[in-house]
């Protein structure tokens, strides 16, 4: 066994295989693979291991597609076979809501060049003669659809990656993973230490307890999953192709062919927990005892669309764990707080994904980022606060709804309230609607109106739309208390937040900068208001669902001696006063002079409010005339109070979230994992006027490149047509592709209507395209004709925002 090792990667899954596979693939071939039993123990080898290609988010769509192609590559590569069978995909619409997703990811396969497509009745009979097909209002096909042999995959990548120069040991259990004083590694064995730059938990179900060795809580919860296969059918047995797979995820389960049966596999609302209190060492190529009743709903409505499914016989039943994450997508990527140790755990449907997996894993430590934005599976998205209860109670939602459609800004109730500030009672008594942002409850919208989901203008929509009008005729409330919130102090801030931050940082007390924050690829990692409070201490805002994910960027520049960086995101609340009347309402709760030539656009004071100590900055993400005011968690309560009174007879009152995103798009802002993202450069979003070549900062040679190459798309602002958005009920949310005369040229970013303006609205990004052009929009799959702006329909000099 080698001793040392540039990656050592723990779990002898399909996953830890593919990661394995793929350093080697990239050029890291003294690569060591650690596993305590035998490879495919755990979940892998009884996976029922469907491969489709489709999926919400458009990136991990690319990486299933990837996934999907790679494997007859990796045959003829290895010599393993993969048991690869495509035979195709059936996509079954019964509801409406359905159709809608169904078209979306149609129009986005036609974007990316993905195979997926409706067909007739006639032709799904055709494909499928065993389908019952009525009540089926949209059916689409994916020709590539199937599934591989867990085995022969997992085995394949195993071949490679020894093939490239990687080392495999199985039965051998790690007992610790040790952290060195220069952040390297030692990962204990019975059978000796090996030293590494990069410890790869990848162990499957022992993910928490290989977590545990170095200190991490991992937010993981295991359940039981059942599927079966029938006996022989004849129908099937006398055919001379094989049948495509069958989703139907209206009806709650899957099915495809399995020899000359079928397989049927259910998520039951009757969920099973398993090994709560950890995974028995011992476990391995076990299962549990089969209790069909407990899916037997699920399996007769796969009866009545697949009625031959009830005359077979059942040849054996599949009852094994699998393990989940909160919102079951993996928990993936570098532990922000430590170095060179890279999770890759809670992972569900593996053989759909466990190439683009492996190949990102590979790129993240190999080359410092992925290709892609990979957000949704950051394992930042989670902290400390997604404790055992509330992982518990989300995955069973999320079992218990696999197949339900998560559709835009919807919020799930499971689990919550988690984090809450001191007004969280007080905002509930007056009518509001939570969201969740990094554990936080807020305030989504105010009134007795049900908080529904679609993708259509939901029952929320007017009352959305009264506290857009409000602030923007009068003046507004908003509680801003989940922006991520940090001091930095001491006698080298300044110089470390330059050595940090794209721009340059404000030399004068009292003023503030908007700064990007550059990954290593070039794009932008982050977006910030930065200002100064005193010559030697800094106040900074940036993006509350991503301050964990920004711990990884502020660690790579060492503060200097003396100096401090902390978050104040606990301790510190605030709340944005905006529109018309803002200043005339806040300027009865202080003696402070609010005047514009005494308190300018991005200047900051600290004052009184309603007796409240207040750092006031003068800045607004609606676009509009406001200030921020950021004040102590224990005077929260207190403040809102008095803002809340101030303004009743001047009938300004709370807005929520879901305004305050019109009311962005309105002012064409963009918005961090929406527009912003380190897949795009600062040239393609408007940020590169905030990039100072002139100074040193972090990957300031990675944005010189991506600067240097012009631009690939253009963040533009586009008006969809009335006709089109009132036919339909709905407004572009996000992911639509956007084409012109049949051909793509981008999709939408973020989307919503522009209330005060009369304007549905989206952001979005587009090649070959200039202001003035027409386009459509694929709002439910459908084109909506569209035209880009040349300018943000709102305050579009800025003269509102100045005054």
């Amino acid at each position: 066994m080698r001793t040392h090792a540039q990656a050592v990667v723990i779990g002898g899954g399909v996953i830890g295989c593919s990661i394995l596979y793929h350093l080697t693939k990239l050029g890291w071939t003294d690569v060591v693979l650690l596993e305590r039993d035998e490879l495919t123990s755990g979940s892998t080898w009884h996976a029922a291991a469907n491969i489709h290609g489709l999926h919400d988010s458009t990136n991990i769509s690319r990486i299933q597609h990837y996934t999907m192609g790679l494997y007859k590559e990796l045959e003829q590569e290895t010599g393993q076979g993969c048991g690869v069978f495509q035979p195709g995909s059936l996509y079954l619409a019964q509801t409406e809501a359905r159709e809608h997703q169904l078209r979306l990811q149609a129009a986005k396969a036609k974007l990316y060049g993905m195979n997926f497509h409706e067909v007739s009745r006639d032709e799904a009979e055709r494909l499928h003669p065993l389908v019952d097909y009525d009540g089926v209002r949209c059916i689409m096909w994916e020709p590539d659809g199937g599934n591989v042999d867990p085995s022969g995959v997992t085995n394949a990548y195993a071949t490679g990656a020894r093939q490239n120069g990687a080392e495999i040991i199985r039965f051998c259990p790690v007992i610790g993973t040790d952290q060195q004083a220069d952040g390297t590694w030692i990962v204990r064995t019975e059978q000796g230490d090996i030293a590494t730059r990069w410890v790869v938990n990848a162990a499957g179900l022992w993910g928490r307890e290989v977590a545990a060795l170095a200190g991490i809580d991992l937010p993981l919860q295991p359940t039981e999953h059942q599927y079966f296969v029938t006996e022989t059918i004849a129908e099937i047995a006398t055919l001379d192709r094989r049948l495509p797979s069958v989703a139907d995820r209206d009806g709650e389960y899957y099915l495809r062919q399995e020899g000359q049966g079928l397989l049927v596999g259910a998520y039951e609302k009757d969920v099973r927990f398993w090994a709560e209190d950890g995974t028995p060492q011992g476990f391995g190529h076990e299962l549990f005892a089969d209790d069909l009743e407990r899916i037997e709903d699920n399996m007769m409505r796969a009866i009545d669309r697949v009625p031959v499914v009830g005359t077979a016989g059942i040849k054996r039943v599949i009852n094994g764990p699998m393990i989940w994450s909160p919102d079951a997508n993996v928990l993936f990527g570098p532990v922000p707080e430590l170095t060179g140790y890279f999770c890759c755990n809670g992972i569900i449907p593996g053989f759909s994904q466990s190439g683009g997996m492996g190949l990102l894993a590979a790129q993240w430590m190999i080359e410092g980022e992925t290709k892609y934005d990979m957000f949704a599976w950051d394992m930042a998205r989670f902290g400390p606060w997604a404790g055992k209860a509330f992982t518990k109670a989300r995955v069973g939602d999320q079992y218990a709804h696999r197949f339900k459609i998560h559709f835009p800004g919807e919020e799930r109730e499971a689990g919550r309230p988690v984090r809450t500030r001191p007004v969280y009672q007080m905002q509930c008594d007056m009518g509001a609607r939570m969201g969740l942002n990094y554990g936080w409850e807020h305030p989504l919208y105010f009134g007795d109106v049900e908080d529904t989901a679609g993708f259509t203008r939901q029952p929320w929509w007017d009352v959305v739309g009264a506290e857009a009008r409000m602030l923007r005729d009068r003046a507004g409330i908003i509680d801003i208390s989940n922006f991520a919130k940090y001091v930095c102090k001491g006698p080298g801030a300044e110089d470390w937040l330059n050595a940090v931050f794209a721009n340059r940082m404000p030399r004068a007390v009292g003023r503030s900068c908007l700064t990007p924050l550059i990954g290593k690829r070039g794009g932008i990692a982050g977006d910030f208001t930065v200002t100064r409070l005193a010559e030697d201490e800094f106040w900074i805002i940036g993006s509350g669902m991503a301050e964990r994910y920004h711990q990884r960027l502020f660690k790579a520049v060492p503060l200097p001696m003396g100096t401090n960086f902390e978050s104040r995101t606990e301790t510190m609340c605030g709340f944005n006063v905006a529109g018309p009347d803002s200043r005339t309402l806040l300027q009865r709760m202080t003696n402070a002079s609010l005047a514009a030539d005494a308190f300018p656009f991005m200047r900051s004071q600290r004052i009184e409010l309603a007796g409240v100590d207040v750092l006031a900055l003068r800045v607004s993400f609606t676009g509009d005339l406001g200030w921020e005011l950021h004040c102590r968690a224990e005077d929260q309560l207190r403040l809102y109070s008095a803002l809340i009174e101030a303004g009743s007879d001047m009938g300004i009152g709370p807005v929520g979230s879901q305004a305050l995103m019109s009311l962005r798009i309105e002012k064409g802002y963009g918005s961090w994992s929406r527009e912003y993202s380190p897949e795009y450069w600062p040239q393609e979003v408007g940020l590169d006027r905030l990039v100072k070549m002139d100074k040193n900062f972090l990957n300031k040679d990675a944005v010189a490149e991506s600067m240097a190459q012009g631009t690939r798309e253009t963040l533009v602002l586009l008006h969809l047509d009335e006709t089109d958005t009132m036919a339909s009920g709905a407004d572009a949310t996000g992911g639509e592709p956007i084409f012109r005369d049949g051909v793509g040229i981008g999709r939408v970013t973020s989307g919503a209507y522009g209330y005060s303006v009369g304007m549905s609205l989206a952001l979005g990004f587009v090649r070959e395209a200039e202001p003035g052009d027409e386009v459509e929009i694929m709002v439910l799959g459908r084109a909506h004709k569209a035209t880009i702006l040349e300018a943000p329909p709102f305050d579009p000099d800025g003269t509102r925002l100045r005054s």
